[in-house]
């Protein structure tokens, strides 16, 4: 026998009765419903007559069995409240049960259960369900679930039924999606751009390493070379190739009529260091402090990109030391 119906027993004689769909009515006390639901509160005080219908019988058995379970202590609570197996069965049953009488508890309970078990051939009954019942949560879970197989969703019963039903939502759905595809889309980029950033600031940074301590084959004049001198360990790669630019700067013909794509490179970033560079007139880069006097004689506004480049590497710049600093100083331990 069902536990609702046994823990009936020990409780005053009912005093109302609930109808379903099924001809057998169900009895049931008015003051533990009204308490347990404003909307049947309401609906006892005005005509004293329930009637739950369109949703299978046993749903309404559980979805009783929980209201009754606040009336008691934890032990019985623990045996009428929906079991596991319930909620796997009549969660979307219980799910509307719990919107439409306003059991705030069992909606909570409900919108868990059903997003764990939604399926590819369920999401779109679902997805409507989480509308109509203002589980923005579940929608929004419903919706990923299509985005990453809308191959196997576009193929289920559900989502033919909604395209000849109710091509709003899905245009709302395909909406959410384009969303979706284009943010990803967004973050792709900014992810590649802040890669960039990084090369060019750690590119400055090893050019200032270069003409300030000078390194395996390039460095200032006042910097004695050692021959046989190790690879550079501080910025690997990145300052073999850029010791390589700057011997080819230095020796190229093409330099000076623009012809030399590899010189040009060098003019950017020469011209990069000088718009971050704060110490024009100690500065050991080449050109640093010539660059920044044509601009100001030249009374040049730098256009709208390149004023952002310098912006992004010299705040990329600036995190690196940051971090840097941070490791040295032993904050990465905290």
């Amino acid at each position: 026998m069902d536990t609702f119906m046994t823990t009936s027993r020990v409780l005053p004689e009912p005093d109302l009765y609930l109808y379903t769909s099924v001809s057998t009515p169900i009895p049931v006390h008015a003051s533990i419903l009204a308490s347990a639901s404003p909307v049947l509160e309401n609906i006892i005080m005005s005509n004293k007559i329930i009637k739950i219908s369109g949703v299978p019988y046993r749903a309404v058995i559980a979805f009783l069995r929980f209201l009754y379970s606040f009336r008691f202590v934890y032990q019985i609570r623990q045996k009428l409240e929906c079991r596991e197996e319930e909620m796997e069965k009549y969660g979307m049953h219980l799910l509307a049960l719990s919107h439409v009488y306003a059991v705030p508890e069992l909606k909570k309970r409900s919108v868990k259960a059903v997003g764990e078990h939604v399926t590819e051939e369920s999401v779109v009954d679902v997805l409507q369900l989480s509308r109509l019942c203002d589980a923005p949560d579940l929608y929004l879970k419903c919706v990923k679930l299509v985005d990453d197989r809308f191959k196997k969703v576009e193929r289920s019963e559900g989502w033919r039924f909604l395209q000849n039903h109710d091509p709003a939502l899905e245009l709302d759905i395909l909406c959410l999606l384009d969303d979706n595809d284009n943010r990803k889309k967004r973050l792709m980029m900014r992810k590649r751009q802040e890669k960039v950033y990084m090369q060019l600031s750690e590119a400055m940074e090893c050019l200032e390493h270069i003409c300030t301590e000078g390194c395996t084959n390039v460095g200032p004049y006042d910097v004695e070379l050692r021959k046989g001198r190790e690879p550079c360990t501080k910025f690997g790669e990145t300052c073999q190739g850029m010791q390589a630019l700057i011997q080819h700067f230095a020796t190229c013909t093409k330099g000076n009529s623009g012809g030399c794509m590899r010189c040009k490179r060098m003019w950017q970033l020469f011209r990069l260091h000088s718009s971050i560079c704060h110490h024009h007139d100690s500065c050991k880069v080449p050109l640093c402090r010539q660059i920044e006097l044509k601009r100001q004689e030249e009374k040049r506004k730098d256009d709208g990109r390149w004023r952002l480049l310098v912006r992004k590497v010299a705040s990329a710049k600036a995190m690196s030391s940051l971090s840097l600093s941070n490791t040295k100083c032993g904050f990465n331990k905290f």
